[in-house]
């Protein structure tokens, strides 16, 4: 079967090309990609090329598939796994296997196995790992999204504190706590504000930190204190006392658990001055940079049993949890959508998704058309007709938006 994929050959090298798939073996399954949700680790991913360390050698002469949240149909299943998966069914995936001595991933490391494409075959790998997911949603979009939100869940499940007069870890955030999102205002900090207000463990509070007024005032609409969580946004865009502005934010002057969306030394050095005692600093943002350091008070460390954690990726566990929460309701992905594009514009769009403001961008891989802002829809008869339509879910994207898209937007070209 011919797929058209957006493939790397190398560090700034991203090509939308056409050819023609393998048939799949006994291992594998077929699919159809139907929607891939941009990610900025993509961005990075291309920075570095063959430097990335989930990247094979040679890109140049064996280029790889990006794309990593997807969701789309099952179009055929190898025997060895036909007790398992069935023609028709929609599927999402994790993409981070964690594989024994191996650092690859879907969308990182496979010629044929990434979410950028038209068709992929989902490799033994994956299938191994028990990493192909059967998914129930109404929506393909949901379903790409899932795998961001499974990165969050797994974020929270890793912060950890310890039992009173004890070494023992409790896992996850600390129930009743408060709780602070630095740098909350992009499309991860908003699904960490979406699970922390309906996940498992809720806190008593929870402050989310921007700059950007518009913004700010945007996610006011989006998000209020729910199921008994407060909520407060603070833009500290013309705090010259950032510290001190975050402090009485907190009924005790600290937070429990702190979570950063930002790779900014600053941040982290504002986080470990805000950490309660027993609280825990969670680093999400994934820096380019190797070398990356910032300063941490080691005093309350050793003193007040402070704790640093990060996490790269959710495992399997946090991606089944975050199916359930989406077919279920429970979290309301569609908020962070704000563009959607053909895959010819992926390549292009991926290298400068840093510059574009927004939150998450979604590719529909079987079409062609230009990279659309939910917020800013032209004049034209496909745009109009859109319009109306997000007008009825208060310009948040939806299923008869996406049936919209998928019905009348024009194919990509074989």
């Amino acid at each position: 079967m011919k797929t058209r994929a957006v493939r790397l050959y190398g560090k700034n090298d991203l090509r939308l090309e056409s050819f023609e798939l393998p048939p799949i073996t006994d291992d594998e399954v077929l699919v159809s990609v139907i929607v891939d949700s941009m990610c900025m680790s993509s961005l990075k991913l291309v920075n570095q090329g063959e430097n990335h360390k989930k990247t094979p050698p040679d890109l140049k002469n064996n280029p790889i598939v990006i794309g990593h949240e997807c969701c789309g149909d099952i179009l055929q299943v190898g025997k060895n796994w036909q007790h398992k998966f069935k023609k028709g069914q929609k599927y999402v995936i994790q993409a981070n296997l964690q594989l024994t001595n191996s650092p690859y991933c879907v969308g990182y490391s496979y010629p044929n196995t990434g979410g950028c494409a038209t068709y992929m075959i989902v490799n033994h790998d994956v299938l191994q790992q028990d990493c192909l997911i059967p998914y129930d949603g109404k929506t393909y979009f949901e379903g790409a999204l899932i795998e961001p939100l499974s990165c969050v869940i797994g974020a929270f499940n890793a912060s950890y504190h310890l039992k009173p007069n004890s070494y023992d870890h409790i896992m996850g955030i600390k129930p009743n706590g408060e709780l602070l999102i630095l740098g909350g205002t992009g499309p991860m900090g908003m699904l960490a504000i979406d699970y922390a207000l309906g996940g498992a463990i809720k806190p008593k509070k929870v402050v989310v930190t921007g700059r950007n007024k518009e913004k700010i005032a945007h996610l006011k609409t989006l998000y209020q204190s729910h199921n008994g969580v407060e909520l407060e946004f603070v833009d500290i865009s013309e705090s010259a006392d950032q510290l001190s502005l975050l402090k009485i934010k907190s009924s005790k002057n600290c937070f429990d658990d702190i979570f950063i969306f930002l790779p900014s030394k600053e941040l982290i050095h504002l986080a470990s001055q805000l950490l309660a005692f027993d609280g825990c600093l969670n680093f999400f943002a994934g820096p380019q940079d190797k070398n990356f350091e910032a300063e941490i008070n080691f005093y309350d460390v050793h003193y007040n049993f402070t704790h640093i954690v990060g996490t790269s990726g959710g495992n399997t566990d946090d991606m089944r949890l975050a199916v359930k929460l989406i077919e279920s309701g429970k979290v309301e992905v569609a908020k962070i959508v704000s563009h959607i594009m053909g895959i010819d514009q992926a390549s292009d769009i991926t290298q400068r998704q840093d510059k574009i403001r927004g939150g998450k961008k979604l590719v529909y891989t079987h079409k062609q058309f230009a990279l659309k802002s939910l917020e800013s829809l032209t004049d034209s008869s496909d745009d109009v007709a859109l319009k109306k339509i997000l007008n009825k879910s208060h310009n948040i994207w939806s299923k008869e938006a996406e049936d919209f898209v998928l019905n009348n937007f024009p194919d990509i070209e074989s």
